[in-house]
């Protein structure tokens, strides 16, 4: 029992340092900032339970699905960071970007899941983090494990639709600043995810498993 208990802190520890609610909002401010509140509300809980259903998914069939289409994690790691950097650019832009300028519809059913569900919350650390976890896990495992990225989804869903008050609360200048920063950060995030992902395919030698590198 104690084991179960120090494995469960361990995978919580690691999902919550990958995926940090706190540090998620300012994403989340800015992919949003032209929507109402009831629209926000909308997103928090098509991104999170999108990008839940994206985890577990890996969680359950993730090493059949990776060995299937011959899937390796460099290439995983360098396309989320290009996806990542990119969110980032638009972040930082001087002009208007062009993801601020959809619809609502266009809006709902776009932003929920792409960038912010994947892979801002279902992103590639997050997976890798997963499926680290997963390795040679029983049943009991992958259900706390499963529970844990609940539990990371649910703390970032109450952080999105509580947003709106930061946004009162710090002002919508300061907001433009930290998006700016968030921006440049989150472009950094995926320049390294990309330049890790390019490092482990070329230097690192690929065993009879593309999973390889995870059960290092």
């Amino acid at each position: 029992m104690e084991n179960l208990w120090l494995f469960t802190i361990a995978v919580f520890t690691g999902f919550f340092a990958i995926n940090s609610p706190a540090g998620n909002i300012p994403i989340f401010l800015s992919l949003t900032k032209q929507a109402d509140r009831v629209t926000k509300k909308k997103i928090s809980k098509q991104a999170t339970f999108t990008a839940f259903v994206i985890v577990t998914g890996f969680i359950i069939v993730g090493k059949y699905v990776f060995e299937l289409f011959g899937i390796t994690i460099p290439a995983f790691k360098i396309t989320g960071g290009i996806l990542i950097f990119f969110v980032g650019f638009e972040m930082i832009r001087a002009q208007e970007s062009s993801i601020d300028n959809q619809t609502e519809i266009n809006f709902n059913e776009g932003i929920s899941v792409s960038p912010l569900a994947i892979p801002i919350l279902a992103g590639p650390g997050t997976i890798v983090t997963a499926m680290n976890f997963t390795t040679n896990a029983g049943y009991i495992e992958m259900g706390i494990i499963i529970t844990m990225i609940a539990l990371i989804m649910w703390m970032n869903y109450l952080a999105f639709i509580s947003s709106e008050y930061l946004v009162r609360w710090i002002g919508k200048n300061k907001i433009v600043v930290i998006e700016k920063i968030m921006g440049l950060i989150i472009a950094i995030i995926g320049t390294s995810m990309f330049i890790e992902g390019v490092k482990l395919a070329f230097f690192v030698t690929e065993g009879p498993s593309s999973l390889s590198y995870i059960q290092e």
